[in-house]
């Protein structure tokens, strides 16, 4: 039979009608194939999902950012001394100065200092992290504000006691009540909120974690007034003992003008800060490598997660080779009349290929369906992100096409090497 169009779709037809005679058995064969390509559509949108926001939350902190933070170093000398002691640690107001003379082409230079306390509305109080920074900190940042304002050079010049607290403070302090506006304490001074960021999560790595009090919410007040306000020694209190830090600035956030400097430029200032720094008291994160670092993760992670869920199509592909022998066996004896009304060799292994395209067409079809609704349910359900890529839909369906033409191979071809007369003989 020669090979054409209306040829192919004849075969289909028949193949389509020879599995609706099995309703159920053909049902139960195409469940490995249609959870097979869900399962692979699900997790790969899952896992693109999830990779997508890590990448967003290191992207926003800059492809070309460079963030120098002060870390506290290993205490040394017995445990009595380093509860009692003054440690001066972090990076410092020349430090600024100095990447400013050395480095004139950082564009933008974002201090900022980290202070612990309370944050207290009447006797509302919720454990803060209140940043000292300055007005262009919001760019550089990647922080959305939400409501009122953020810092202006006003408000740094006159150290104003202004603040900006993030969704966090605001539905633990202000459940009830617009902020914009409103008064809190951050220690024994007032502040005046005037504007409201999105949630950021607190950087770590500064000492000034606390635990047992409820979740830590993100306050901003000019750097000024962080520095009168709070000085520059830091009292930390624990259970039998007091220690004192000096630390005069806990971050700066460098701008580099291209992507290609960055690396460069961080080079030279680790080399630079270690000249003047007699302590291990500061690390460099590189967003741009943190980017590529978890770019790559994506890719192995999808890898895997495409590996597990095309073990399911491997199954689903051994039950199309079970239910075809099976068929081959059950109607050998109309093969062996086929074959004496003229039927080829070719003609009876298309017939039953045609079957197991079928089989795996019509799986992969409702698979997809199932595919596209998984990450529906999950984002409704868990809040999770979820993309689903043309290229997973794509790759899943071949995949099962791929399949279900292996698996129909050896039935075709021992359907097609049967005796006519053997055939006929068959009870």
């Amino acid at each position: 039979m020669t090979l054409t169009f209306s040829n192919l779709v004849r075969m289909g037809a028949l193949g389509s009608r020879s599995l609706m005679e099995h309703k159920l058995r053909s049902l139960l064969t195409m469940l490995g194939i249609i959870f097979g390509v869900g399962s692979v559509i699900s997790m790969l949108a899952i896992g693109e999902g999830a990779s997508f926001e890590a990448r967003e939350q290191i992207r926003r902190l800059g492809s070309t950012n460079i963030i120098v933070k002060a870390r506290k170093p290993e205490s040394s000398g017995s445990a009595t001394e380093s509860r009692k002691r003054m440690v001066t640690y972090g990076l410092t107001y020349d430090d600024a100065e100095r990447i400013h003379l050395l480095f004139p082409q950082i564009e933008v230079q974002v201090p900022s200092r980290v202070i612990q306390e309370d944050a207290r509305r009447g006797a509302v109080k919720a454990p803060a992290r209140i940043v000292g920074t300055v007005p262009w900190y919001l760019k550089n940042s990647g922080l959305r504000l939400t409501a009122g304002r953020f810092l202006t050079a006003e408000d740094i010049r006159g150290v104003q006691n202004v603040c900006i607290l993030d969704q966090n403070a605001v539905r633990q302090l202000f459940p009830l009540v617009w902020p914009i506006g409103q008064d809190l304490y951050l220690g024994s001074q007032s502040y005046s909120v005037i504007g409201v960021v999105e949630n950021l999560a607190a950087a770590s790595g500064n000492g000034n974690g606390r635990k047992g009090q409820g979740e830590v919410v993100q306050v901003f007040i000019p750097l000024t007034a962080a520095s009168r306000r709070f000085g520059e020694t830091l009292v930390r209190r624990a259970t039998g003992s007091i220690s004192w830090e000096q630390v005069e600035l806990h971050e700066l956030t460098l701008t580099a003008p291209t992507e290609a400097a960055v690396l460069p430029l961080t080079n030279s200032i680790r080399t630079m800060l270690k000249s003047f720094h007699r302590q291990d008291d500061f690390e460099i994160v590189i967003p741009l490598e943190l980017l590529k670092q978890a770019e790559a993760t994506t890719r192995i992670f999808n890898i895997v997660l495409g590996s597990i869920a095309a073990i399911s199509l491997l199954v689903g592909g051994i039950g199309i080779m079970n239910i075809m022998l099976a068929s081959v066996t059950e109607r050998t004896r109309e093969i062996g009349i086929r074959r004496a009304l003229g039927a080829t060799r070719t003609d009876i292994a298309l017939q039953f290929l045609a079957e197991a395209l079928v089989l795996s067409l019509m799986g992969g079809l409702v698979g997809i369906g199932l595919g596209l609704a998984i990450p529906k349910v999950v984002s409704a359900a868990a809040g999770m992100k979820t993309i689903i890529k043309l290229s997973a839909i794509v790759m899943a369906f071949g995949i099962a096409l791929v399949t279900g033409l292996i698996s129909g191979l050896y039935p075709a071809t021992r359907a097609a090497r049967l005796s006519p007369i053997e055939a006929l003989r068959h009870e």
